[in-house]
């Protein structure tokens, strides 16, 4: 075990989220890290109508009244590890060589502090030495402009960047010459958005958060929200408080999926809370499209259908129909491990709901028929006429705090026509039309010499991705890689020939990029778009705002090529803004609508009942019923998120809300597969996965933790576990990482 798991102890799990405790956690962890005066700053303006926009999940704001305390503790967590007051600046990497950093923990190296210059690691070099930013942007233009081709760049984003950047960063690779543009989303939502898209004509959810306190049903499939999201927990708590009922689905019986104590009130504080999932199926991994055909097969029985929506309003519906008539029962029991009376309890419990909101999260979408799950959440939907109406719909909930924005901007690899066109129109120049490469095929094109150049706009790539030793090799091989960063991570360790760390303003800074006050905009997961305004003093005197960097690289890199404003965009981001209202589908009037408060981007399907697929209907898809199945002696692995983490940011190394304490390399394994396997609860074991490549991937010493996990299911954090998960195994239509099924077999280390 690593250093850090030394002291490794388990507990019995939490079985309330938030309250009292986590309040006390929040302010002492804040203070701790940034000192009372920050603290009072950060955390007052977090969330608020002329504050920042929290960079911890991209939940929604209220659209009125809001909490003095308009947060929750991972998103006091988020504030205080960005605001800390530990800095890594060149003294720091001239005492530790590269080889030394590759040793420690992804938790030791961000938790050094906030990056404060730029530093670059030149090609056989063993140390990062600092680099001014002029000799940093001439850097990338020697290497951009010694490429082949335009696609020998990967520009990937995170979805914490600002639309602004967001907009700018897609422009300079267009402009560049490639669609090179993987995202963090083609690692967890892209599923989403590929379903989405081909049965609604919208890759995004459909509901406002006005919907789920009005819906008299929520489901909540393949999420934790106490976790990753909890300030959904609050619209939980609102709906429940008005007569809703929640159906829980998930393998984990998670703390946030069965009570909430809000610390937001007096009886959160100090009373037993809200009592949350009305049912909770404990379903085996990779079993809920066999659930949802189940479903909709009772419920067509039952005769329940939304008669004139569809036929008004879809396509298909009766090759569904008489799919869905030929689904087994016996194949359904077989893949969700539920009995057909718990299947026959949630169908009614939807059968006599009128306005149900469907959501779901990472424990859908990462596996191989995870758009065939998606498409059945909507086969459903349609089936009763769940959308378009109030408190009914469809909700994926996404994790970074702006990832949809920065798709609406242009972050995709297979741009829309008309975003090109208008590209085209603004700027003068013609976008270059094939697509690019998404994350894995990022990750193939340097692993194969085919790509030089790899631009990071924040995240952690190596350690995000799959097969993480395949991803550290690829990026190794690269010519130059450019990470524009808050803190350190593994990325800038796994790194190319030549690396440059460019270091960047935080969410909670204050911009003054230009000589003037900046703000950002950002999107969440309901499509509402707003400003967001730093207030902290930045962590160093040469940081430089995302839009800054992106500019001074685009001018280093193009010149005066396309009379593109670089200079004025950075300056003022109000011109960024002007700009994208006349290029960005669904951004008329940008600029004006930010300065009135922001505004909701279109969505016909919720606004309308109107759906822009090819056949002018939403449309009822037929997906074939997939039972997965396990050889003996091995395991179905789900990775997951500890309470104390943020995607690959490790705040620490507890998980109250499982029991686990000072430590993170842990398998959940249900009793009878220890026993039947011939382990002991508390043994150490290797992990090894199997795919049909033949090659075995090790992640080892893990401890066993027994836990009430479906038979045959266990569950480890990620990063830690990302190394097993194969890079092409991948889900059918997205190419989203399948890190909610991996096989794996458990060996003991050797002596």
């Amino acid at each position: 075990m690593s250093f850090e798991d030394a002291d490794l102890r388990v507990g019995p799990p939490a079985d309330h989220a938030a309250g009292l405790k986590a309040v006390r956690l929040s302010l002492a962890n804040a203070v701790q890290k940034m000192g009372v005066r920050k603290t009072v700053r950060n955390l007052r303006t977090l969330n608020q109508h002329d504050g920042f926009d929290c960079m911890s999940c991209a939940w929604p704001d209220p659209q009125g009244h809001r909490h003095a305390a308009e947060f929750c503790e991972n998103g006091a967590k988020a504030v205080s590890w960005e605001g800390t007051r530990a800095t890594v600046g060149p003294a720091f990497f001239a005492a530790h060589p590269i080889a030394e950093l590759a040793g420690q923990t992804d938790h030791w190296l961000e938790k050094q502090g906030r990056l404060t210059h730029p530093m670059v690691r030149r090609d056989g070099g063993t140390h990062y030495e600092p680099i001014s930013w002029a000799d940093a942007f001439a850097l990338i233009g020697s290497h951009m402009g010694a490429l082949d081709s335009p696609d020998e760049a990967v520009f990937y984003t995170s979805g914490r960047a600002s639309n602004e950047a967001a907009y700018v960063y897609q422009l300079f690779a267009r402009a560049f010459g490639t669609n090179n543009l993987p995202d963090c989303s083609n690692m967890c939502h892209e599923s989403t958005g590929t379903a989405l898209n081909r049965t609604i004509g919208v890759g995004k959810g459909s509901v406002t958060l006005e919907d789920l306190h009005q819906a008299d049903l929520i489901v909540v499939s393949g999420q934790n929200p106490g976790t990753n999201h909890p300030r959904m927990l609050t619209a939980l708590e609102i709906a429940k408080r008005d007569g809703a009922r929640i159906l829980a689905i998930n393998p984990l019986p998670e703390a946030g999926l069965l009570r909430f104590d809000n610390p937001q009130k007096p009886r959160g504080l100090v009373g037993n809370g809200t009592a949350l999932a009305d049912r909770l199926l404990r379903i085996r991994s990779n079993g809920d499209l066999a659930l949802w055909q189940a479903i909709a097969q009772l419920l067509l029985e039952r005769g329940v259908a939304d008669e004139e929506f569809i036929d008004s309003s879809t396509v298909g519906f009766d090759e569904w129909r008489e799919h869905i008539a030929k689904v087994d029962r016996d194949e359904v029991l077989a893949a969700t491990g539920l009995t057909w009376a718990e299947i026959e309890e949630a169908a009614d419990m939807l059968a006599t709901s009128k306005r149900i909101v469907h959501c779901w999260a990472m424990g859908i979408t990462q596996h191989h028929n995870a758009v065939a799950t998606i498409k059945e959440f909507v086969n459903v939907a349609l089936l009763q006429g769940m959308i378009g109406k109030p408190g009914a719909g469809l909700c994926p909930v996404r994790g970074h705090s702006n990832v949809q924005g920065d798709r609406s901007m242009g972050i995709w690899e297979k741009p829309p026509a008309i975003l090109l066109d208008r590209l085209r129109a603004e700027f003068g120049f013609d976008p270059p039309r094939h697509h690019g490469v998404d994350a894995a095929d990022a990750v193939r094109v340097f692993r194969d010499g085919r790509a030089e150049v790899f631009i990071a706009l924040g995240g952690n790539f190596v350690a995000a991705m799959s097969d993480t030793e395949v991803t550290a090799a690829a990026m190794r091989n690269a010519a130059l890689t450019v990470q524009i960063s808050t803190k350190l991570n593994r990325s800038h360790i796994e790194a190319g020939r030549t690396a440059l760390i460019l270091p960047t303003l935080g969410r909670t800074e204050q911009d003054t990029t230009g000589g003037r006050v900046q703000r950002i905009t950002v999107e969440d997961s309901m499509s509402a778009v707003h400003a967001s305004r730093g207030r902290s003093e930045p962590a160093g005197e040469l940081l430089r705002s995302e839009v800054d960097i992106i500019c001074g690289i685009a001018q280093a890199v193009l010149g005066d090529r396309h009379d593109i404003p670089w200079p004025s965009f950075a300056s003022d981001y109000e011109n960024i803004r002007e700009s994208i209202g006349r290029v960005v589908p669904g951004c008329d009037d940008y600029a004006a609508k930010i300065n009135s408060g922001g505004f909701t981007m279109p969505h016909p399907p919720r606004d309308s009942r109107s759906f822009p697929t090819p056949e002018g209907r939403a449309v009822f898809t037929v997906s074939p019923l997939q039972v997965m199945t396990v050889p003996p002696g091995r395991l179905v692995l789900q990775t997951l998120r500890s309470h104390d983490q943020f995607n690959t940011t490790v705040y620490g190394l507890d998980d109250r809300y499982r029991g686990i304490y000072a430590g993170r390399r842990v398998v959940f394994i249900n009793a009878d597969d220890l026993t039947e396997l011939g382990f002991r609860d508390g043994e150490v074991v290797n992990l090894i996965s199997e795919w049909e490549d033949g090659v075995e991937r090790r992640a080892d010493r893990f401890r066993l933790v027994a836990y009430d996990t479906p038979k045959g299911c266990v569950a480890a954090y990620y990063p830690e576990t990302n190394p097993l998960v194969p890079l092409d195994s991948q889900a059918a239509e997205s190419g989203t990482p399948t890190s909610k099924w991996v096989i794996i077999r458990l060996e003991r280390p050797a002596p």
